[in-house]
Parts: structure tokens; C-alpha cells; sequence
């Protein structure tokens, strides 16, 4: 079996891959909630961001990584 370490990037010829822009469903909280999730029960702070994806999962993202990684369409 291979190991990957997390400090260590393994010499392997990559590709570049860019995320497909699919739609997705998203609302900030603004208190501390909790999301029952294809993970468990999982919390969330206030200011995070309660997304639906496009099989109607539910899940959450911090709010530093919602702006750095997601654009609000209207």
C-alpha cells in the first residue's frame, strides 16, 4: 500500500485539474448551528455557511474558506 505524508509532495507526473462551476445552494449563519451530514452531526460557528450540493447533501463551510474559494451568483 502506498503512504502519502501530509509535509512530503510525492514525485508523480500530476495533472492540473480545475473545478468544475456547478451552482450550489448556500446561506451564512449567524450564530452556532449543527447539520446532520453524510459525515454525522457536525457544528458549525457563527458566520459559517450551511451549503446544500448538488445531490442535496448538506454540509458546512468556514467562512475564510467560503471567500477564498466560492463567488455569490445571482
Amino acid at each position: 500500500m502506498k503512504k502519502f505524508l501530509l509535509d512530503k509532495t510525492p514525485k508523480l507526473d500530476f495533472k492540473k485539474a480545475l473545478k468544475k462551476p456547478i451552482p450550489i445552494k448556500c446561506i451564512q449563519i449567524d450564530e452556532p448551528f449543527q447539520v446532520e451530514s453524510i459525515e454525522g452531526l457536525v457544528t458549525g460557528k457563527a458566520g459559517d455557511w450551511l451549503m446544500i450540493g448538488i445531490n442535496g447533501e448538506k454540509y458546512i463551510c468556514d467562512n475564510a474558506i467560503f471567500h477564498k474559494t466560492y463567488d455569490i451568483i445571482d
